[in-house]
């Protein structure tokens, strides 16, 4: 009974001492880079660890130029969600919150900036080619003023319902939507944009010790001066996500993929090239289901490989093949429907792709063109004088190889095995076959 009830003030001591080690824990997740479904897979799956392990804060170290509004939304309704606090800090100097930044930035329950840093031009960026900036009333007249009116009314609301939330600065959220505008650290925290300035993270913790935050129906005062500060960094699903889902990588699979199908069809049996191609392929799907990708653009390309594929295998002078490559150009170039940094295909990669296929096209060409240059065998007849050895002798009858076959053979004179000899004709599945050095020949 002694040892139950101490092995239970073990147990109970144990449970009570790891919420305590955990509590006083601070969380420093970085958020480098155009803002996109890795960035928000990276953030959530930090937050829900944080909140499994019971951390008393989570910093957001910020440095971005913007990103996809559906990647940032997902972020903001997680930390709106988030059971821990969540400061998003801007920096270190020289880093940005702009565009999706802002949006992030005012969303989080403690916003704080490095000195040197800059936040705003939050006017989203339209996908389609539509003008970004909403100002002028030659805009307002047209059809695309009134549509893009909606999009930035919408942002406007949706900034502007996180600024009361949290009690920042409504009227210039408005302004950042509307003209583009964006402020230094300085000016944001005069204005009552951000909370607080802070050289670094550290010093960002001296700052927020004693301070009151309300995490959903909860208020918890924070106790993170000299807190232990863990850098947590993307997890490998996080860093797969973010190297597939990158335009130029995920344009590189998709090819490899198309043109790996295209040489199993053409070569069946390979295996290598059909695997290789449908995974690339299926890889590539996954990241553009992700991505602003134009279905026009995608169109064009699989019409540019499928003439480049046509001109090979039914030459047209090169009418199929310039069109096919022209097509496949104007497919690269528009595929990302976006303008957001970050989310485009870079010229030097489209050109390089577009030299290899027209490369290929004219290797392909080139192959068709000699085979129908080369005189047409069929049937038998180019077994007829060929020279080659008697691979088997059994029980009076020979056999010869001719074509990797092994056929059965008849001669006026006895045959040995190795001995060379002509095909002289071929009656039904039998070689007739005389002697090579009958005629003088080695």
């Amino acid at each position: 009974m002694t040892k139950t009830w101490l092995l239970g003030l073990l147990l109970l001591a144990s449970v009570l001492a790891t919420p305590a080690r955990a509590a006083g824990a601070v969380w420093l997740v970085d958020l480098e880079g155009a803002i996109g479904p890795a960035t928000a897979q990276h953030l959530q799956s930090s937050l829900d660890r944080a909140e499994a392990a019971g951390v008393q804060l989570v910093i957001l170290r910020l440095d971005t130029p913007g990103g996809l509004d559906t990647a940032m939304r997902d972020m903001i309704r997680r930390i709106l969600a988030a059971d821990v606090p969540v400061a998003t800090w801007v920096g270190p100097s020289g880093a940005r919150a702009a565009s999706a930044g802002t949006y992030l930035l005012y969303a989080s329950h403690i916003a704080a900036m490095a000195p040197g840093t800059n936040l705003g031009a939050a006017t989203p960026v339209q996908i389609g080619g539509m003008p970004s900036m909403p100002g002028g009333k030659e805009e307002e007249s047209s059809g695309g003023g009134a549509m893009e009116r909606k999009v930035v009314n919408d942002a406007v609301a949706y900034l502007r319902g996180l600024a009361e939330m949290r009690g920042r600065n409504a009227d210039w959220a408005e302004l950042a939507v509307r003209e583009g505008a964006s402020l230094p650290a300085s000016e944001a925290l005069e204005k009552g944009v951000i909370d607080l300035m802070a050289d670094n993270p550290r010093a960002l913790l001296a700052q927020l010790q004693g301070r009151a935050v309300t995490v959903g129906e909860r208020q918890l005062t924070l106790d993170v001066e000299g807190a232990p500060l863990e850098t947590r960094a993307m997890d490998w699903r996080s860093e797969f996500l973010a190297i597939i889902t990158n335009p130029n990588v995920a344009y590189i699979l998709l090819m490899v993929g198309i043109y790996g199908l295209i040489l199993e069809f053409y070569n069946p049996g390979m295996g290598l090239p059909g695997i290789t191609g449908a995974v690339c392929l299926l890889l590539a799907l996954y990241a553009f289901q992700m991505l602003p990708v134009s279905y026009a653009g995608l169109g064009l390309l699989a019409l540019g490989v499928a003439l480049m594929v046509a001109e090979a295998f039914a030459p047209s002078f090169g009418v199929l093949g310039l069109g096919g490559i022209v097509a496949f150009v104007f497919g690269s170039v528009m595929l990302m429907d976006s303008e957001l940094p970050g989310y485009r295909i870079a010229w030097p990669m489209i050109l390089a792709v577009a030299l290899f296929s027209a490369g290929l096209l004219a290797f392909a060409l080139g192959m068709v063109l000699r085979a129908r240059k080369a005189a047409v065998v069929s049937g038998i007849d180019h077994l007829l004088g060929q020279l080659t050895t008697v691979g088997r002798v059994d029980n009076g009858r020979s056999w010869v190889w001719l074509d990797g076959e092994l056929w059965q053979a008849r001669s006026e004179r006895p045959l040995a095995r190795g001995d060379r000899v002509k095909v002289e004709a071929i009656d039904g599945l039998v070689a007739v076959v005389s002697p090579a050095d009958k005629q003088g020949e080695n």
